[in-house]
């Protein structure tokens, strides 16, 4: 018997969970954060390093309280975080700002430089990224800062992701040199990979900006993989967090990635990771390049596997969003909903409220709602958007599956699944596949299995995910709903095409608003039977 903390950095809050490596979850706790936001800008979007911090260290000892665990009988950590999260730090680590978060939307013209000169330099790093760089990824957050921050230019030494800078501050590394980068941040986001030596070269890098002159060396780092140890707790967070010093933290990883680990994710597997956006992972023996998939990185998710990183922009956003308007909140919005039909609201919904992430790569794009009349409500609306995002989904699966990656199961994992049955039936339904969803709550799990084989306690990811995870519930596809929705898809995918495409080929949509409203007919009146 051993146990371990497993810690999820989310973007409003920490949560700490001790796991047991026989009995499993022991316990639970979280410690908020303030997420800050400015009216006049709905782009800016960052963090403080030292709230998280202190956070964390009040999560671990609530954790402890709770369960009645020692402190000194923790093993192992391990932990995940958002990302790209991006802060920049001076030569003794200590930050010059806050975190850029991953909702940070400020570098819209950097990542659009970036995309427009990798491809005008055919820098191959590009199609691995899915051929646009991402307003939402490293080089642009940073390029942004570096030029709206010109009297903190002089002290910036390197910028590091959130994962890594947070290992950092726990084992106590001062030197930007000596700090271990996750190839999970950096290959999702950063655009390293082995095939061409790491980091993009400096001569592109210099091209973007001379602001970037240096830039390569200056992001060099320990990179590996989370079967690595980053390094081992240090005395000072040891005493804030109540735990025992020198116990072995693994290099980290991004919060959806080990989502998924902790869903039981498998080869053969898709996770959906659903929260208020939606990250979409897979993992494959092979390396094949996905035309608009955010990522194809080897060793991100598991060590020995190549992952795959997809998703949507905004998903339990444009829920929020809508239950916001209605002035009410989703969960009250929401009661009655297991009473609709599929497809019953005549309403056909593009989940582009924040964006298209997969496979348009646009962050141009905004949300559309067609088949409106004079007496559908916000709950019709959000039973759309529904809906809407598992015909986004589908076309991502479809995607992946046309490019070698093999979809056999799907799982659905992240916080929104496991509050919202109508959700995953309507998954289920619009993908034609049953849908897994983990019988509790996954959530930092992951990290405790990697902190698990991290400290030794199980020979392999594997191995810990077959005594850890939790049994699923299944929902499977109706064949009815199934059938209204396949002819539904094929409207969808010809408007999100045909709309999120600048150079589309013109199509005619005559005929989608006359079959949405006899669907929703055909649904209403099979449903009243």
């Amino acid at each position: 018997m051993a146990i371990v903390a497993g810690v999820d950095f989310g973007t409003l809050s920490v949560r700490v969970t001790l796991l047991d490596s026989e009995r499993g979850r022991l316990g639970t706790s979280s410690a908020n954060y303030p997420l800050h936001r400015r009216r006049e800008d709905p782009d800016f979007a960052t963090q403080s390093h030292h709230d998280q911090m202190q956070a964390l260290a009040a999560a671990t000892r609530q954790v402890l309280a709770e369960t009645g665990v020692a402190g000194a009988n923790v093993v192992g950590l391990a932990l995940d975080t958002t990302g790209s999260s991006v802060i920049p730090v001076d030569a003794q680590l200590q930050p010059l700002d806050e975190y850029m978060l991953w909702c940070d939307h400020r570098a819209h013209k950097e990542a659009q430089l970036i995309t427009e000169m990798a491809h005008a330099q055919n820098l191959e790093a590009i199609a691995w990224c899915g051929g646009v760089y991402s307003y939402e990824w490293g080089f642009a957050k940073l390029l942004y800062w570096l030029r709206n921050n010109p009297g903190k230019r002089a002290y910036f030494a390197t910028a590091l992701e959130h994962c890594d800078m947070v290992a950092a501050t726990l084992i106590g590394i001062t030197d930007p040199a000596e700090v271990p980068r996750s190839i999970c941040a950096m290959g999702h986001k950063w655009m390293w990979n082995p095939r061409w030596g790491g980091l993009p070269s400096q001569a592109f890098l210099s091209s973007l900006d001379p602001l970037f002159d240096g830039i390569r060396e200056k992001l060099q780092g320990k990179y590996a993989t989370s079967d690595a140890i980053a390094g081992t707790l240090s005395k000072h967070w040891a005493e804030q967090m109540g735990l025992r010093a020198g116990i072995p933290i693994p290099v980290g990883a991004f919060d959806a990635h080990w989502d998924a680990i902790g869903a039981g994710c498998k080869e053969g597997d898709v996770v959906n990771v659903v929260g208020t956006s939606t990250c979409i992972i897979a993992m494959a023996s092979h390396t094949n390049l996905i035309p608009g998939v955010c990522g194809v990185v080897p060793g991100s998710v598991h060590p020995a596997f190549t992952g795959i990183e997809a998703g949507l922009s905004a998903t339990g956003d444009i829920f929020e969003a809508i239950a916001r308007r209605a002035g009410t909140d989703v969960r009250t919005l929401s009661q009655g909903l297991e009473e609709y039909a599929p497809a019953q609201t005549g309403l056909l919904r593009l989940s582009w409220d924040n964006g298209d992430r997969t496979v348009l790569v646009n962050s141009e794009l905004g949300g559309m709602t067609l088949g409106w009349n004079l007496l559908h409500s916000a709950q019709d609306e959000l039973f759309a958007a529904i809906e809407g995002t598992a015909f986004h989904t589908r076309i991502i699966l479809e995607r992946m599956a046309e490019h070698g990656v093999a979809v056999e199961r799907v799982i659905n994992a992240g916080g929104i699944p496991q509050n919202n049955s109508v959700l995953n039936q309507v998954y289920a339904n619009v993908l034609g596949k049953p849908v897994l969803v983990p019988d509790g709550i996954p959530t930092s799990l992951g990290s405790g299995i990697v902190a698990m084989v991290a400290s030794g306690i199980y020979p392999s990811i594997e191995a810990a995910q077959e005594a850890l995870c939790l049994p699923f519930k299944t929902y499977r596809p109706q064949p009815e709903a199934v059938a209204r929705y396949d002819e539904l898809f094929t409207h969808y995918r010809n408007l999100y095409f045909a709309f999120g495409e600048k150079k589309a080929t013109p199509a005619s949509f005559g005929e989608v608003l006359p079959t949405l409203r006899r669907i929703a007919t055909e649904a209403r009146t099979s449903s009243a039977t």
